[in-house]
């Protein structure tokens, strides 16, 4: 319950939609307690080696600290020594050429070649991490891209993408190989993004941390067709990151702002921000349109509400955003 705008958003920030502080501190230990399980695989000497300067590194929305409630996944990049191997460019991707001394990763190339298969890579991590007897299942997910690591303990699952960073280009740059779920590799660089992330958050008097947050809150409730959670991050970014955007303190006052922005982008091009897979909206025009109605009704939804707080009618307005935002939205109180 709530009697004021601004203590309902806080109260439904913090019990909604930002991750529990507690789950969080003990979903970081359990990553740590796994990567020193997955630090122990070429012990016996059959296993892929490791990167030597990092092993592994952190990617997706809990990296990025966009991650919403519940937690359910965290992503995870081991970074694999290349061995000398090297990259060859073919169409949406590349494939991966590796030198005969290399006998491990020889092993797991494409039957008679020397292109190491990134689906066998990632069914020899399956092998490993169905060993390790602390953790319940292991299996390959469905775009053959990543294994996917439950636990006994817990809700959130691993998904745990092997990986190779490149060799430096003229300009000094490098980014990863990951697979690409038909047997070759796709370049990414999560880097870009966390600094992108942090960089405009920083810029701006809002955390845009939470206006991700919430805005990915308000496409889960299928009011309308669904955006990617990537996609929508970098939608509001994008918005965030623009010169004329100078934000307020507060989250309701944003909001408005961002289901017009929305409303007049979601037929738009958005390019990828680290400039690899091109335009990121995939969505269908049925999709799109559905997408723009809903925006459209909850603009005019947040301004009505907006108009009931200047007006001093708390309880009004906090209907009004409940309209928006649905049951878990505080209630109005008095007291």
């Amino acid at each position: 319950m709530a009697s004021t705008v601004n203590s309902a958003f806080d109260t439904f920030m913090k019990d909604s939609i930002r991750l529990n502080s507690d789950r969080n501190i003990i979903a970081k230990k359990s990553k740590n307690n796994l990567l020193i399980e997955i630090e122990k695989f070429p012990s016996d000497g059959k296993f892929l080696d490791y990167y030597t300067d990092y092993m592994s590194i952190d990617y997706g929305s809990y990296s990025r600290k966009t991650k919403i409630r519940p937690l359910d996944d965290i992503d995870l990049m081991v970074v694999l020594h290349a061995q000398g191997n090297w990259r060859e460019p073919i169409d949406d991707g590349y494939r991966i050429r590796v030198r005969p001394e290399a006998s491990k990763q020889i092993a797991l190339c494409n039957s008679g070649t020397d292109a190491l298969n990134s689906i066998k890579v990632i069914n020899k991590f399956k092998e490993y991490l169905s060993n390790i007897s602390s953790y319940k299942k292991a299996e390959i997910k469905r775009n053959q891209e990543a294994v996917t690591l439950e636990l006994n303990s817990y809700e959130w699952v691993f998904d745990i993408v092997p990986c190779f960073e490149t060799a430096p280009d003229y300009l000094g740059k490098t980014f990863f190989l990951i697979p690409d779920g038909k047997g070759n590799w796709k370049p990414t660089d999560p880097r870009i993004d966390k600094n992108r992330t942090n960089s405009i958050n920083g810029k701006q008097q809002i955390s845009v941390l939470d206006m991700i947050r919430i805005m990915k809150f308000w496409t889960k409730r299928r009011t309308a067709s669904t955006m990617g959670s990537y996609f929508l991050e970098c939608l509001i970014l994008q918005y965030y990151d623009s010169n004329t955007v100078n934000s307020s303190t507060y989250i309701h006052i944003e909001l408005p702002n961002l289901f017009a922005y929305i409303y007049h982008q979601i037929h738009q091009t958005l390019n990828d921000p680290k400039g690899f897979q091109g335009d990121l909206n995939k969505l269908t025009w049925d999709e799109r349109n559905s997408i723009q109605e809903r925006a459209k009704l909850d603009y005019n939804r947040s301004i009505q509400a907006r108009e009931y707080e200047t007006k001093g009618k708390q309880k009004e307005s906090i209907e009004k955003w409940g309209e928006i935002f649905g049951s878990e939205f505080p209630i109005y109180s008095a007291y």
